[in-house]
C-alpha cells in the first residue's frame, strides 16, 4: 500500500498504462497538457512537479498550454497520428477553465479519438459552498458546470472519494483504448478531493498493458457481405479513418488490386491509397472529385469501409443514386455498420478486408468497369494540375496568389512524407479535392467537427506525436485568416517546446468559405467580411488587421510574400528553418476551385422578400428531390433485382 494524494495516484497510474496491437507495445499516456487554475494547482499540478523531479525517466511530460481547448485539440491531433494506440491527458481549473475544454471533448467524441479529460470541479465537501467559478442551481445540489461534457464525452465520471479512483480509472482506460467506444473521457476532479490522501493497493500502480484487439469478422456475415460484393457490376469503396487507424492501407490495396474496385476517399479516409494509385478516384461527396462522384452516382454496391458516413461523405444522401444500391459496411463499431440498411461487417478494417479478399478469390469487377475509374482519376488529375499551375482561372487583382495555386505550391515542394493539417473554412474542402496524398499520414484535416482553431494546435499535436516515433517529418498547418483569428495561442507553446511547424497563413479579409455558402444560398456575402462599419453596415475598408505581425509577436518566425513565386520561395526556406515559421500570403477569394456538381443540405428560408433567396430556394428544393433515404433492408437479392421491384 503507498499513501498518495488522489492526483498524485491519478498520475502515478497514469505512467503505468501501455498499449500492444501486432506484438508492439508503447506507453499509452504520452503526456498531459495543463493551464493551472485554483482547481487544479494543487492538486494535479503539484502531483506533475512531484513527478518531474522524481528523476524517474519515466515520468509524466507536462505540457503548458495558452488555452484549453487547443490544449484538447493537440492531444486529439497526437492520438490520431499515432492511430489511437497513444494518447494525452489535459488538464485545467474549475469554471472557465474546464468549460472550454468542452470543444475539444466534442471534436474527439465525433471523431472517435481518445483524450482523457481531467478537469477541475467544485468542492466535494461543500464546506465553503458556493466556491470562486462554482455554478449554483436552486434544483440540483449536485450539480456543477462539468455536467456540460456528459452529451460530449463517451464516458464521464466524477471522483468524489478516493475509493472511487481505482475503478474509475481502469474504466476510463479500458475505454480509451477500445477502438469501437473511443472517444473524450471526462474524470471530474473535485479540487479538495485531488489533495485528499489515501492508502492505495500498489497493484493499481502496476505496469498493465491494454491489448488493442482486431475483431475478425464473423462467418455467416463474412458470407453475406460477399454475395453482395460479388452481385455488383459497379462497386465503389468508400475508404474513412477507419483504414488509417487500423493500419489497413496494404490490405485495401491488395483488395482493390484483387477485384479491381476503384475507391473513393471521405476527409478522415483521405491517404487510403496513394493518389496515384490506378484505383483512387480520390475525395468523394460534397467536397468530392468528379471522378469519385461519377462512379458514386453509377455504383451499385458501395463497401463503407471504417466510414460514419458523414453528409459531406454521401453529399448529403444525394451521391448515391442507383436503383436499389446496396451497401456493405466493414466498421469495428458495429454502431456504423448497419447505416443505409447496409449488410454489415464488424471488424477490425485490417482483418476484415483479409478476408474478403481471401473470400472473394477469383471474382472481379468488370475489367471496362475498372479501367473507366482509372480514366475518370486521371483526368481528374489533370485538373488539378491546372487548377496548381492556375491555368484558365479569372485575372486577379495586385498579383495576388489562389488558393489553389497555395496548396499546389506547398504539395509539390513538401516531401512524400510531410503532413498537411487543416480543418475549417474553404480549404478543407479544396485540399480534399486537390491535394496529392502520397503517405498513409501525410493528410490530417479535421473534418468530423470542422472545428476553426484547431489548425495550429493540432499541427503541434501532430508533429510532437511524429517526433516521439522518431519520425521527423514537416508538418504543414493550413489555415485562414478567420481560423487564425479564433485561436493562435499554441504558436507560443510550439516555440517553447522547440517543435517545429510551418503555417501557412492565408489572407483573405474574411470568412471565405462561408461567404461562398452564403452567396450561394441567397444571403449575399452577409457578415462574412472583415470591414469597418459604415452607415449602411460592415461594408467599408478592409480592416488594417496585421496578422504576421500578430504571429510575430508570439515568438515565430515570420516571412510575409507577395504573389505565388516569392510564395514558393518561402516554403522552401521555412522547410531549412529549425523553426516554427508563419508564411503569411494574401489570396483573392472569390476564385474557387475546381469543383464537381456534389450537393451540401444547407436549408434555405422557404419564404423571402430577397429575390436572391427566392432563386436559391427553387434550386434548393431541385436539390431535394435527389435526396435517398437508403432504408430497404438488407436482402439475398442483387442490386438488380431490387431496383427492378
Amino acid at each position: 500500500m503507498t499513501v498518495l494524494t488522489v492526483a498524485q495516484a491519478t498520475v502515478r497510474f497514469l505512467e503505468a498504462q501501455f498499449t500492444e496491437r501486432d506484438g508492439i507495445e508503447r506507453p499509452f499516456f504520452a503526456g498531459c497538457w495543463g493551464i493551472f487554475g485554483h482547481g487544479n494547482v494543487a492538486g494535479v499540478g503539484q502531483a506533475l512537479l512531484e513527478r518531474e523531479q522524481s528523476g524517474d525517466p519515466s515520468h509524466l511530460r507536462f505540457f503548458h498550454g495558452r488555452n484549453e481547448q487547443a490544449m484538447v485539440h493537440a492531444a486529439v491531433a497526437y492520438a490520431r497520428q499515432r492511430d489511437r494506440l497513444a494518447a494525452m491527458a489535459v488538464t485545467a481549473s474549475v469554471g472557465p477553465g474546464a468549460t472550454n475544454m468542452v470543444t475539444g471533448a466534442a471534436l474527439a467524441t465525433i471523431n472517435r479519438l481518445p483524450v482523457l479529460l481531467l478537469p477541475g470541479d467544485t468542492f466535494a465537501t461543500r464546506v465553503a459552498s458556493p466556491v470562486l467559478q462554482e455554478l449554483e442551481s436552486a434544483q440540483q445540489g449536485d450539480i456543477s458546470v462539468n455536467d456540460v461534457f456528459r452529451p460530449v464525452s463517451v464516458h464521464f465520471d466524477r471522483v468524489d472519494r478516493p475509493e472511487q479512483l481505482a475503478s474509475a480509472l481502469l474504466h476510463a482506460t479500458r475505454i480509451l483504448t477500445d477502438p469501437a467506444e473511443t472517444g473524450a473521457v471526462t474524470l471530474a476532479l473535485p479540487q479538495d478531493v485531488q489533495a485528499e490522501s489515501y492508502d492505495f493497493p500498489d497493484d493499481l500502480f502496476a505496469r498493465r498493458v491494454w491489448h488493442v484487439a482486431r475483431p475478425v469478422p464473423e462467418p455467416a456475415a463474412l458470407e453475406r457481405a460477399v454475395a453482395v460484393i460479388r452481385s455488383a457490376r459497379r462497386p465503389l469503396v468508400v475508404a474513412g479513418g477507419g483504414v488509417a487507424y487500423s493500419q489497413a492501407n496494404d490490405a485495401l490495396q491488395a483488395f482493390v488490386e484483387a477485384t479491381g474496385i476503384p475507391v473513393g476517399e471521405s476527409q478522415a479516409g483521405k491517404g487510403s491509397l496513394a493518389y496515384d494509385h490506378p484505383q483512387s478516384v480520390g475525395a468523394i461527396g460534397a467536397t468530392g472529385t468528379a471522378a469519385a462522384n461519377a462512379l458514386a452516382e453509377e455504383a451499385d454496391v458501395v463497401i463503407g469501409v471504417g466510414t460514419r458516413y458523414s453528409d459531406f461523405t454521401t453529399a448529403s444522401r444525394t451521391a448515391f443514386q442507383a436503383d436499389g444500391v446496396r451497401f456493405v459496411n466493414l466498421n469495428v463499431s458495429a454502431f456504423d455498420t448497419h447505416k443505409h440498411s447496409a449488410t454489415g461487417l464488424v471488424a477490425d478494417a485490417r482483418e476484415g478486408l483479409t478476408a474478403l479478399t481471401a473470400a472473394l478469390e477469383g471474382w472481379r469487377a468488370d475489367e471496362a468497369y475498372t479501367a473507366r475509374a482509372t480514366e475518370l482519376a486521371g483526368e481528374w488529375d489533370a485538373i488539378v494540375q491546372r487548377a496548381y499551375d492556375g491555368e484558365g482561372a479569372p485575372q486577379v487583382a495586385d498579383g495576388l496568389a489562389i488558393q489553389s495555386q497555395v496548396i499546389g505550391a506547398v504539395n509539390e515542394l513538401s516531401g512524400p512524407r510531410d503532413v498537411v493539417v487543416c480543418a475549417a473554412g474553404s480549404m478543407p474542402g479544396d485540399l480534399h479535392k486537390l491535394w496529392r496524398t502520397r503517405d498513409r499520414k501525410g493528410y490530417h484535416v479535421e473534418y468530423g467537427f470542422s472545428c476553426m482553431g484547431y489548425e495550429i494546435a493540432g499541427g503541434l499535436g501532430v508533429k510532437m506525436a511524429a517526433l516521439d516515433e522518431d519520425d521527423d517529418r514537416d508538418v504543414f498547418v493550413m489555415v485562414g485568416d478567420g481560423s487564425y483569428l479564433m485561436m493562435n495561442t499554441e504558436l507560443v507553446t510550439a516555440v517553447a517546446e522547440g517543435v517545429k511547424v510551418i503555417v501557412v497563413l492565408v489572407q483573405n479579409h474574411g470568412y471565405a468559405s462561408i461567404g461562398a455558402l452564403s452567396q450561394s444560398l441567397g444571403s449575399q456575402r452577409f457578415g462574412t467580411s472583415y470591414r469597418y462599419r459604415t452607415d449602411s453596415g460592415l461594408d467599408g475598408d478592409k480592416l488594417p488587421v496585421d496578422l504576421a505581425a500578430n504571429a510575430a509577436s508570439l515568438g515565430a518566425d515570420v516571412l510575409s510574400v507577395a504573389g505565388i513565386e516569392d510564395f514558393r520561395a518561402a516554403v522552401l526556406k521555412a522547410k531549412e528553418s529549425t523553426r516554427t515559421t508563419v508564411i503569411h500570403v494574401e489570396t483573392d477569394p472569390l476564385v474557387p476551385a475546381p469543383d464537381s456538381p456534389a450537393w451540401w443540405d444547407v436549408p434555405v428560408s422557404e419564404v423571402s422578400v430577397l429575390e436572391s433567396t427566392q432563386q436559391a430556394r427553387l434550386a434548393y428544393e431541385d436539390h431535394k428531390t435527389r435526396q435517398r433515404a437508403y432504408l430497404a433492408p438488407a436482402s439475398d437479392e442483387t442490386p438488380h433485382e431490387r431496383g427492378n421491384a
